[in-house]
């Protein structure tokens, strides 16, 4: 039988961990438990987010088969939230996959460093 792992955190390679946990800390409402230049973290009861200093790193661009991950927010209302993301530093690329002719499914966004994450509708 396989040894079952818990999931620890996502960890994100960027150039100013400090800076991208507090971006974070505004969208997700959890906690900064760690905040240095080299490493920082933010999390709740549950789940981790890890920002590891990269200072090389680069933004992927978006679309491009070059996307390695992207995180799901749950969010009550996907439009208001976009705008105050925005606000925070995030930036709305032109590609939108999750907006058709139907309605917006989920929004595509970039956090100030350039990784993307979605919007999407918390139907609960």
């Amino acid at each position: 039988m396989t040894t079952k792992a818990k999931l620890l955190a996502v960890s994100i390679d960027c150039a100013e961990p400090k800076k991208l946990a507090a971006f974070y800390h505004e969208v997700t409402g959890w906690d900064i438990q760690h905040a240095e230049d080299e490493y920082a973290a933010v999390g709740n009861e549950t789940m981790n987010i890890y920002f590891g200093r990269v200072a090389e790193r680069k933004p992927v661009v978006w679309p491009s088969p070059d996307k390695q991950f992207h995180l799901d927010l749950l969010v009550p209302d996907v439009e208001r939230a976009v705008e105050e993301y925005i606000a925070l530093g995030a930036t709305k690329p032109e590609f939108q996959p999750g907006v058709t002719e139907d309605g917006t499914r989920w929004i595509v966004l970039q956090d100030p460093e350039g990784h993307l994450f979605c919007v999407c509708p918390d139907a609960s």
